[in-house]
């Protein structure tokens, strides 16, 4: 168990004291019931509010209040064990420190840190938002396995960015258990290149940038919570009127989560006609699993580097697409929508984008070619759309579960049209129902007008396009409503 030696002051004659144990802990908000720290009490009450350091004067691991013209020094009696290296390093940088805590029977439970500006002590490299940063990422992380001397836990702050060499720095000291092994030696190797003077600027540049997007990644475990079938099944009905097939196919896929409680091993590939819903789908699975999402458009990529990065070799060089994804999301697990997949062997430069896609569905990690770094992607859940599987190379189709999204019927369209997309649009624009009403030979005439089209896109413009002309009317010509029959259908949508 490592000792606070934060004097860093010899002393022969006094062996090295830790008061403490440790607790493993998973609690995301601490309170006084669930604290970060608990610290000796017997002798003296503290104050909800108090200030102080991490100190060691005598080879004990405690924590100096400073009260009034005094100071007082209490023994830490337990940690949650994700915060022993971050406490350690407050007090060997004697940074001051505001503990929020309440007394109970088993010690003052401290359950919030902030910096404070006080005593002229050292000041982190961003100030009370850095701590709050790596606090965040602690919280967000889970137990150790076992104690590490020279590493620290992982944290997440939403409002912080690790852009400078003295936070990137001060991260890793604090909060470097928290990335995956491979990354932790990748980002020891970058900071001696960007602190290098034997490299050029333009290396330096390179590391620097690479450094801030992989430290500014949250890199999650694989391990997933379990899904509500019936909150799933209520957001699929939320996003698609009918196709309860397609809806049952989707909830058996990804239902087995409950059981491994890591993602399904084949993504999901939506094949149908444009306009039939297949990126509402996508989404929805994306609020069933609780991630964060991002979209690929195969249709724009021609080139697999625009996937992979260039090297740092080029001055204008950049991480490819997927590695923006990550830093985007913020987090290593996320939903990736890839749209129009049917398109992606379709390439015009040097190679083809879908060989690069092969590496981000077999899960077992992808490199890009500026980060110089294999990247996990065991978190990663792929959902592609296409509208021709023709033309999907067999490899890719073997990596999804494939499911054919059919064309609505007539009568489906009817029902999505009166119940849907209209109260939709006249919800968004301030109109009621009874303001703008459709009469049945109407809405006869506006299927009709698009039965040879696919998809409801055409249904939702026609629902714009007579919602914004009802308004017009009762404007312009101080209606109070406006009854559409076939006839001013028909002439409003010609």
């Amino acid at each position: 168990m490592p000792v606070f030696d934060f004097s860093n002051t010899p002393d022969a004659n006094k062996d090295p004291v830790c008061t403490y144990t440790t607790f493993r802990s998973n609690e995301s908000v601490p309170c006084a019931k669930h604290p970060i720290m608990l610290l000796n009490n017997r002798e003296h009450k503290w104050s909800h509010h108090s200030s102080g350091v991490f100190t060691n004067p005598i080879k004990r691991t405690s924590f100096e209040f400073q009260e009034e013209e005094d100071t007082i020094s209490a023994d830490i009696i337990e940690i949650d064990a994700r915060f022993v290296s971050l406490l350690r390093w407050l007090g060997e940088n004697h940074i001051n420190v505001r503990l929020s805590g309440e007394n109970t029977d088993k010690g003052y439970a401290v359950y919030k840190i902030r910096e404070i500006a006080f005593g002229g002590g050292t000041k982190l490299s961003a100030e009370d938002g850095f701590l709050q940063f790596m606090i965040d990422r602690l919280l967000a992380s889970s137990a150790p396995v076992e104690e590490v001397e020279d590493e620290d836990q992982d944290e997440e702050g939403d409002d912080m960015k690790l852009t400078s060499l003295q936070s990137i720095t001060d991260f890793m000291n604090c909060a470097g258990r928290t990335l995956p092994d491979n990354i932790r030696l990748w980002a020891r190797r970058n900071l001696a290149v960007a602190r290098s003077n034997e490299v050029s600027p333009e290396e330096r540049r390179h590391a620097q940038r690479a450094l801030s997007i992989m430290m500014n990644i949250q890199w999650k475990s694989n391990y997933f919570e379990a899904i509500d079938p019936n909150e799933a099944r209520r957001i699929l009905d939320e996003e698609l009127y009918g196709m309860e097939r397609v809806k049952q196919r989707i909830i058996e896929t990804i239902i087995q989560i409950n059981r491994t409680h890591t993602l399904p091993a084949y993504g999901l590939l939506l094949v149908g006609p444009a306009g039939t819903g297949k990126s509402q789908i996508a989404y929805a699975v994306a609020r069933i699993l609780k991630l964060p999402w991002t979209t690929l458009d195969m249709s724009s990529i021609n080139d697999p580097e625009q996937l992979t990065g260039s090297s740092r070799v080029y001055a204008n060089a950049k991480p490819g697409i997927i590695m923006d994804a990550f830093s985007m999301a913020g987090e290593s697990s996320l939903v990736f929508i890839i749209n129009e997949l049917d398109k992606a062997a379709s390439g015009k430069g040097n190679g083809n984008p879908a060989d690069v896609l092969l590496t981000l569905l077999d899960n077992l990690g992808f490199t890009d070619n500026y980060m110089e770094c294999m990247i996990p992607t065991v978190g990663v859940y792929p959902i592609a759309t296409a509208n021709d599987k023709s033309q999907i190379s067999a490899p890719l189709m073997s990596r999804f579960a494939v499911i054919d999204i059919p064309d609505y019927t007539t009568e489906e369209k009817k029902v999505i049209f009166s119940k849907f997309a209209l109260p939709k649009v006249l919800k968004r624009i301030s109109l009621r129902e009874e303001e703008c009403v459709i009469t049945d030979e109407a809405l006869d005439a506006i299927v009709d007008q698009y039965k040879n089209t696919s998809g409801i896109r055409d249904l939702e413009q026609a629902a714009e396009h007579i919602a914004a002309n009802a308004l017009y009317r009762i404007e312009v010509e101080h209606l109070d409503k406006v009854v559409f029959d076939a006839a001013m259908v028909r002439e409003l949508l010609a």
